[in-house]
């Protein structure tokens, strides 16, 4: 599959780039995109979620009334879960949501999150991004100029650049990251994948076998 090159002002430069057909042709396995985003999500989980049971609930244990004789049933602590301030029953205890997944399968994931933009035509290729200054308002006429404006965008650096992360961190819509950490979630939580042309050479190092 081949793409047009383009500058960081938007226009073309008169280039085109093969993309890997290994990495970028590939037959998306849809199986193994849910499994590598449901681990995602599930390893964002703080699991911190918590309810007292009836022994950690701090009251007194005296009994509420006579025990027999009052044509009801026997009420012998206010911490019971009958009652309001009661300790909760089954309630939610801490744990941790993390489970593993193969590496394989997770690589097979990517891949098919790629062809997917592929497909779909979702992916634009930029000959360089370099930023002197942290400065939002040209993070906002470069996405402007890629006609991408009104898109959820994803840009992949090739390294660690601080200005540019910067520049984009307070807008909404969009986010930078660098192609060893590209991962299947944020590529289809974006419309559209910006790749640096430098990048290329990382992703497909991570996913040619």
């Amino acid at each position: 599959m081949e793409l047009i090159v383009k500058q960081a002002s938007g226009k073309d430069t008169g280039r085109k780039i093969t993309l890997n057909n290994e990495i970028f042709g590939a037959e998306p396995n849809d199986h193994a995109i849910y499994l590598d985003v449901k681990q995602i999500l599930a390893n964002r989980r703080q699991g911190t979620h918590k309810s007292k049971q009836r022994n950690e609930i701090s009251g007194t244990t005296k009994k509420l009334k006579r025990q027999k004789g009052t044509g009801g049933a026997r009420a012998g602590s206010m911490k019971s879960p009958l009652f309001v301030g009661g300790g909760r029953v089954f309630g939610p205890e801490p744990r941790d949501y993390s489970f593993k997944l193969n590496k394989k399968v997770k690589r097979l994931a990517r891949i098919s999150a790629l062809s997917h933009k592929a497909k779909s035509n979702n992916i634009t290729i930029l000959e360089n991004l370099e930023m002197e200054t942290i400065k939002t308002s040209a993070y906002i006429k470069l996405i402007a100029g890629l006609d991408l404006k009104d898109k959820k965008t994803l840009v992949v650096l090739p390294e660690s650049n601080k200005n540019v992360y910067l520049s984009s961190r307070n807008l909404a819509g969009t986010k930078v990251v660098t192609a060893s950490d590209l991962n299947t979630y944020d590529i289809l939580n974006a419309q559209n994948l910006v790749l640096i042309e430098a990048a290329l050479p990382v992703i497909e190092k991570t996913l040619a076998k």
